[in-house]
């Protein structure tokens, strides 16, 4: 709202070009005197009487308020609406550039949602296209412009934070911003639905890369029982797809394939091309993981085929480890080492975590070719990515792998440092990291409770 002088300028000038007096413009509701003040300058005038002059003046509340036409913030709220589903059927790079205008316009109208919307939607755009330290930076500086509001409408940049931050193999303190958060929302009487099921499925992630499978557990049961009060479907989608991971982590695949297949079908409806292909290349490692080998290479194949076309970079190359490791296994190897070949010359800017996927699958190979330095040199390089990450289910295992070549090469000492490293980092999955969980929100209906967490239980 301008200042109260500027306001009053603006009701004296309407008033005038209406031909209307003090009186006329004042009756019923308040005095001349009132009015006359308002367009001195000498009062603030509320909502509720702005509202009201507005309506007698032909004009809206925001007009009144600000100056500004109210098309053109409609017509900016269009224009977000419009990007987002560039975003979603189209390229990245076509969507960036529309919220650029966007985000310059509303700048010039001084519009800060606007202004925060559209850089979220850079943000979105540059996950997509793998450039994580210019969606960390977008993502920050809406969330600035959102400062003074509810936590409710401050969990999407934070979420995208967290993703980018995961992406960038930073677990740790992906965890920490979804767990913070959660834990504000759970303690402050804000826990709104949606807002939660968008972090704890942002959660689940990082907490199976981590080994705490306990609480990707936890995470998944409350966002399920927070489904049905959830009206955005492609939320309700997303969901489905990270509460997928936490069924494939306890070995329930059936229930991962139907969970997937759910967020397919959502995101069939609403052609959200980015979702569909990551249901694709989940359901591609589902059937990997379930011996299924020649379904997982089409699911994946798809999948990679539609980020490549939409030009996500950094999706598509995470895309292509698990693709490279269906390929071994069907004894394709040359085609395997291709892909992940390709995938470290872009170095570990795709993420620590599948660039470290990429070394131990070439080391692997590596192993069954019988090249035993070759192999332990992609190990030791797999080793230092993972322990910067902090993935300890993938470093545990690694180490494993690492420990049983030394062994067999007659290195017993180094071995045994190996499996140590790797037991320790068993020890506690989840545990060694991070600090006690969120607490979980609590609802008047009744339908969660502090006790559905269970955060004191052992990972």
């Amino acid at each position: 709202m301008d200042e109260p002088a500027r306001i009053g300028r603006r009701v004296q000038r309407m008033r005038g070009e209406l031909g209307l007096t003090q009186r006329q413009l004042a009756e019923p509701n308040y005095t001349p005197a009132y009015v006359s003040t308002l367009e001195s300058g000498k009062v603030r005038p509320s909502e509720t009487a702005l509202r009201y002059l507005a309506g007698r003046l032909g004009t809206t509340y925001e007009e009144l308020a600000t100056g500004r036409p109210a098309h053109l913030a409609t017509e900016v709220r269009l224009g977000l609406a419009e990007a987002q589903q560039t975003l979603a059927t189209g390229a990245a790079d076509e969507a960036a550039a529309r919220y650029r205008r966007l985000l310059t316009e509303a700048e010039e109208l001084a519009l800060a949602p606007e202004q925060a919307e559209a850089l979220l939607g850079l943000g979105d755009c540059a996950l997509e296209s793998g450039e994580l330290a210019d969606a960390i930076r977008h993502f920050e500086a809406s969330e600035r412009l959102l400062a003074d509001e509810p936590l409710p409408r401050r969990a999407r940049p934070i979420r995208g934070r967290a993703v980018a931050h995961l992406l960038a193999g930073e677990l740790r303190y992906a965890c920490y911003l979804l767990e913070s958060t959660i834990d504000e929302l759970s303690t402050s009487g804000l826990a709104d639905p949606e807002a939660l099921v968008l972090l704890y499925a942002a959660v689940i992630g990082p907490y199976i890369d981590m080994g705490a499978h306990a609480r990707a557990a936890h995470a998944a049961e409350l966002a399920l029982a927070l489904a049905p009060q959830v009206s955005d479907p492609a939320l309700v989608a997303g969901m489905h797809r990270q509460v997928a991971r936490t069924f494939l982590a306890e070995g329930r695949v059936a229930d991962a394939d139907a969970s997937l297949a759910k967020a397919q079908a959502i995101y069939g409806q609403l052609r959200l091309r980015t979702d569909l292909a990551h249901c694709h290349w989940m359901r591609g490692y589902v059937q990997a993981q379930n011996g299924e080998l020649d379904s997982a290479e089409r699911e994946l194949r798809t999948a990679r085929e539609m980020l490549s076309a939409r030009r996500a970079a950094l999706y598509t190359a995470q895309v292509e480890v698990e693709l490279a490791d269906v390929l071994r296994r069907l004894g394709r190897y040359h085609e395997a080492a291709e892909l992940l070949s390709a995938l470290l010359e872009l170095g570990d800017s795709h993420g620590a975590v599948h660039a470290a996927g990429a070394h131990r699958l070439l080391g692997l190979m590596a192993e069954e070719r019988g090249e035993p330095e070759s192999a332990e040199e992609h190990y030791v390089q797999a080793l230092a990515l993972l322990e910067r990450s902090g993935a300890s289910g993938d470093l545990a295992d690694l180490c494993r792998m690492l420990g049983d070549l030394l062994r067999r090469t007659g290195r017993t000492e180094a071995a045994l440092d190996a499996y140590r490293t790797g037991l320790g980092h068993r020890a506690a999955p989840g545990t060694t990291t991070l600090g006690p969980a969120p607490v979980a929100p609590v609802f008047r209906s009744g339908r969660l409770s502090g006790s559905r967490w269970a955060g004191d239980r052992a990972e």
